[in-house]
């Protein structure tokens, strides 16, 4: 489940990165839903937000030992069952799609941009959704395992 969930997550992020890198230029904004999304082509030589701008290499450095301490410790990671496993394929392949773009472009493409009035989200693309959603889907499940609510592991 968790490779099934980490590979989804890779082509979709590299594929829809493609096609704005293709078909949209840098620096222009499609609106798509007027008054909350809009799709812009955006470039991001660093991690959230903009934080630690121009460390690329940091950045990919840092992810490749991610990914390898994932690995080393991915037994006492997936003990949580099915929401850890597709916790884990979440973070994995969101981590390799922002470092397959830090590795080929120089810097990760960022495209999603909502907004309310004048108020915007940082913009960014389905590599760092992945990893939001899965951070918070392991969090919450390790919390809620913690508090009683304890779903039995599951083995594939």
């Amino acid at each position: 489940m968790s490779l099934f969930i980490c590979l989804a997550i890779v082509v979709l992020d590299q594929v829809s990165k493609f096609f704005v890198r293709e078909y949209l230029a840098f620096g222009s904004v499609r609106p798509v839903i007027p008054g909350l999304m809009n799709l812009t082509h955006l470039r991001n030589t660093g991690a959230a937000w903009g934080m630690l701008g121009n460390q690329n290499l940091f950045l990919s450095l840092l992810s490749f030992v991610m990914l390898i301490l994932m690995v080393l410790f991915r037994r006492s990671f997936l003990n949580g069952g099915r929401v850890h496993r597709a916790a884990f394929g979440l973070l994995a392949g969101g981590i390799i799609g922002n470092l397959i773009d830090r590795i080929k472009q120089g810097a990760v493409t960022d495209f999603l941009d909502f907004y309310v009035a004048n108020w915007h989200w940082p913009s960014f693309n389905v590599a760092d959704a992945a990893i939001c959603t899965g951070v918070g889907l392991y969090l919450l499940s390790s919390y809620l395992d913690a508090h009683g609510s304890h779903e039995p592991p599951h083995d594939e």
